[in-house]
C-alpha cells in the first residue's frame, strides 16, 4: 500500500464527511478517465469527438475532467462516437 492509500484510508476512517466526499469525487474522475482513455485509445482528439457528437471541444473537455453528473445518455452518445458499446454493471 502506498504512503497516499495510507493516508487516505486513515483519513477516511477518522472523518466520514471526508470519506463520504472522497468516494463520490473518486467514482466522478474515474468515469472522466475512463471516457478520455477510451477516446486516446480510438486514436481520436477532443476535437475529432465534439465534431462527431456536433459539440465544442470544450463539452467535452468538460465531460473528461467534470465527470459528476453526467447523464447515461450523454456516456451512451459518447460511447457510440467511439465505435464503441456501453455496458453497465451493478456489483454487489
Amino acid at each position: 500500500m502506498s504512503d497516499l492509500e495510507r493516508y487516505v484510508k486513515k483519513r477516511k476512517r477518522l472523518d466520514p464527511e471526508f470519506a463520504e466526499g472522497f468516494d463520490v469525487g473518486y467514482s466522478n474522475f474515474k468515469v472522466g478517465v475512463l471516457l478520455r482513455q477510451a477516446r486516446e485509445k480510438a486514436g481520436m482528439t477532443q476535437d475529432d469527438l465534439a465534431r462527431r457528437l456536433r459539440t465544442k471541444e470544450s463539452a467535452i473537455s468538460r465531460i473528461e475532467n467534470h465527470a459528476e453528473d453526467i447523464r447515461l445518455s450523454t456516456i451512451q452518445k459518447y460511447a457510440r462516437a467511439l465505435g464503441k458499446n456501453l455496458r453497465v454493471e451493478i456489483r454487489g
